[in-house]
């Protein structure tokens, strides 16, 4: 059975207990006292006392269905709709006050032909001489007005029910909405992306380019090309899923971080990459290119050409705990990450977080003493 199902018939099940709950509700909110009289003898007239519950129940659990199911169904859906608030709310008003100007007349129409309690034997008076007669009614029209002021707080109340659970289910199916949107939109901007090039032309070039570098004896910029080419593998191909292993990860942060290093000297900038070791990292998975936009941005607004730079990456798991870190040396006029136009932007990436990890991660990304730090904590139970 799939979900759909599942919370099809959960929903069922408790609207099925939420009207059991209102009729036994009903009945000891309707409970009166009777007299019946059954006969004499030697001269006086015989009675029974006692309570009963009201007996036209399914008349007022219709009327109250009608109200839900009418409002939920039908009348809030287009009642949101409309420009103008006012409207609405005379329409789910007027419902109301028909179902329970309707439910007191049939009632009343009811209680006119039989409002005895069922079950009984049909009341009896007797005159004088011993003639029997029908007694009244036990449940009289008087009897019933009475009991108005309890049927119109038992309407109101379910009035509010109802209001409170469509506006809630509709906030809760938004929400999901929303959350799918972004999924979406973030999965074609990935897509997008992708399409921009074809892959088999550009990993043939880089080979050619690889090849004709080791043909010059340029082992640098070999070495360079197939790192970017392991890279790109990685980023067109492996990373399509929604996890990849943390060593993977990690071994891609470390192509980009050589990568980045080919275009400085060893003097303008030091970079320290503190990782687990394959045997604690084995095991853990990860949302792909999580870590990427934030060494990016070290390298890109966090590196002076011919000044003295620092990077300081470190990924620790501690328990179900990943911790990342990312501090890089402030030069005053380094462009922070929520700063970014075009790039990935501090924005996108709470956004991409959020979708993957709801309410299990933290993300602190501020400059302090001459540096810029990034500090992102996920809970990965």
């Amino acid at each position: 059975m799939n979900g759909k199902r599942v919370r099809g018939l959960i929903e069922a099940v408790i609207h099925a207990l939420f009207w059991a709950g209102v009729y036994y509700a009903l009945k000891a909110l309707t409970m009166y006292s009777f007299k019946i009289l059954v006969g004499k003898s030697s001269g006086s007239l015989l009675g029974i006392d006692g309570r009963t519950s009201f007996p036209h129940l399914w008349v007022v659990l219709t009327a109250l269905m009608l109200l839900f199911y009418g409002n939920v169904l039908f009348l809030f859906p287009r009642v949101i709709r409309l420009k103008s608030r006012g409207p609405g709310v005379a329409i789910v008003a007027g419902w109301a006050m028909l179902l329970f100007g309707g439910n007191y007349i049939v009632i009343r129409l009811l209680i006119g032909h039989a409002g005895y309690p069922p079950g009984l034997p049909k009341p009896v008076h007797y005159l004088p001489d011993g003639t029997p007669f029908p007694a009244p009614p036990v449940l009289s029209a008087g009897d019933w007005t009475g009991m108005q002021l309890a049927m119109a707080a038992v309407f109101l109340s379910i009035l509010g029910i109802t209001v409170a659970y469509f506006f809630i289910k509709e906030w809760i199916r938004n929400d999901l909405r929303r959350s799918h949107a972004e999924a979406q939109q973030l999965s074609t901007e990935i897509r997008f992306l992708r399409s921009q090039i074809n892959p088999h032309f550009l990993f043939n070039t880089l080979n050619n380019l690889f090849s004709m570098a080791q043909r010059k004896g340029n082992d640098d910029l070999a070495d360079g090309i197939s790192t970017l080419s392991g890279m790109m593998r990685y980023m067109i191909y492996e990373s399509n899923t929604e996890t990849v292993s943390l060593q993977r990860e990690i071994a891609y942060l470390k192509d980009c971080i050589a990568l980045h290093k080919l275009r400085y000297a060893d003097s303008e900038v030091a970079v320290v990459f503190r990782h687990p070791a394959p045997a604690l990292a084995a095991g853990v998975a990860v949302a792909p290119m999580l870590f990427v936009p934030f060494l990016e941005n070290a390298f890109k607004h966090g590196v002076s050409i011919g000044r003295h730079s620092r990077i300081d990456v470190g990924i620790m798991v501690e328990g179900n705990k990943l911790v990342f870190t990312c501090e890089n040396t402030d030069h005053g006029v380094v462009k922070r990450l929520s700063d970014e136009e075009g790039g990935i932007g501090l924005d996108n990436v709470r956004r991409r977080l959020e979708l993957v990890y709801p309410g299990r991660y933290t993300l602190t990304a501020a400059p302090r003493e001459r540096e810029y730090s990034v500090n992102l904590q996920i809970d990965l139970a």
